[in-house]
């Protein structure tokens, strides 16, 4: 998944300390496909945290305005946690993060709480830095 920044240090921060992932590593140098695809992209980094490998990545030009709520919009990305515990751990440390002041939010609204459906899988639903949706999900008996 590529996730596209009007502040990539930010960005990258706060990825890094929320979901403790890894910087893997960083362009800024780019085929002609990919500025065909991306014009006025300037850096790209990896990071990972598990399984799951994300592209952080700023472009010139870039209007810093979030997804139009009523357009076509990548609605969320489901994250699979281990265990109920890491739900709220990932929940306290969101607010902690966006109470330090070391982050600036698109969307300054605080994690959801956790809901737990009929199934027993509980959820949260949150947002990153720049308004992208994630929800964190633990599955009692493993992925479906």
């Amino acid at each position: 998944m590529g996730v596209q920044t009007a502040d990539l240090d930010n960005c990258l921060g706060w990825y890094l300390e929320f979901f403790d992932a890894e910087k893997k590593w960083e362009l800024d140098r780019f085929s002609e496909l990919t500025l065909s695809r991306l014009p006025g992209i300037r850096k790209l980094i990896e990071i990972s945290f598990g399984d799951i490998r994300l592209h952080l990545f700023d472009r010139a030009g870039h209007n810093g305005r979030t997804p139009d709520d009523d357009g076509f919009l990548f609605q969320h990305v489901c994250v699979q946690v281990a265990t109920p515990q890491e739900l709220v751990e990932r929940r306290r440390r969101w607010i902690e993060l966006y109470e330090s002041g070391h982050y600036t939010f698109a969307r300054p609204e605080l994690p959801t709480e956790i809901v737990v459906d009929d199934d027993g899988v509980r959820s949260l639903y949150l947002f990153d830095v720049n308004g992208l949706e994630y929800e964190l999900s633990h599955i009692p008996d493993g992925p479906r």
